[in-house]
């Protein structure tokens, strides 16, 4: 890193922290340059320091749906979960199987997501789509023209996740098809 480029992360150090402390997303580079007027290798660099100064601290920098925010830090998590959340919190096991079905497989209609899991989804789909983890996707192009699903930036943060990439490879019991088999749209 060239002298010159140390010494604009270090003035932008300070702007960048109250950007990230203030923002209710992550922020990108490309967002956080705009904003603070500079390139984008000079926020990279503050945002190195910031990482390396935060490191062992009850907050730190992470990077989560495609860009920057603090963070409480993992240590703390139960102290912190505990002055939060209230108390449900989970999701139950059928809006999590909804929820899995959405991140792989999106955008997913009602009908599909009800194919595949074999039961009624109305009620799973509703709940993550008011605890913001799914999103409407638009209207898939067959008859009826059913809404489509998809997770949201929410989703990704409440996970740990930086990208839909970072998702698990399905776990899939022996003897259970690679591939699931959807009902004929017109039948929905």
């Amino acid at each position: 890193m060239t002298a010159e480029i140390e010494q604009t992360a270090r003035r932008l150090q300070r702007p960048l922290e109250a950007l990230l402390f203030v923002a209710s997303e992550a922020l990108s580079i490309p967002q956080l340059a705009k904003l603070l007027r500079a390139e984008e290798v000079e926020v990279a660099a503050a945002l190195q320091r910031v990482e390396s100064e935060y490191g062992d601290r009850g907050i730190v920098l992470r990077e989560v749906a495609g860009g920057y925010r603090f963070a409480t830090s993992p240590v703390v998590r139960d102290v912190v979960e505990a002055y939060l959340l209230p108390p449900k919190t989970t999701l139950s096991t059928p809006a999590m199987e909804a929820l899995a079905i959405v991140a792989h497989l999106q955008p997913v209609t009602r009908g599909e997501i009800e194919s595949i899991r074999g039961v009624n989804s109305d009620s799973v789909v509703n709940t993550l789509q008011d605890r913001g983890f799914i999103a409407e996707a638009g209207r898939k192009d067959v008859v009826g023209r059913p809404m489509q699903y998809k997770t949201t930036p929410f989703f990704l943060e409440s996970f740990g996740l930086r990208s839909l990439q970072d998702l698990p490879e399905p776990e899939l019991e022996p003897g259970q098809p690679l591939e699931f088999e959807l009902r004929d749209a017109k039948a929905s």
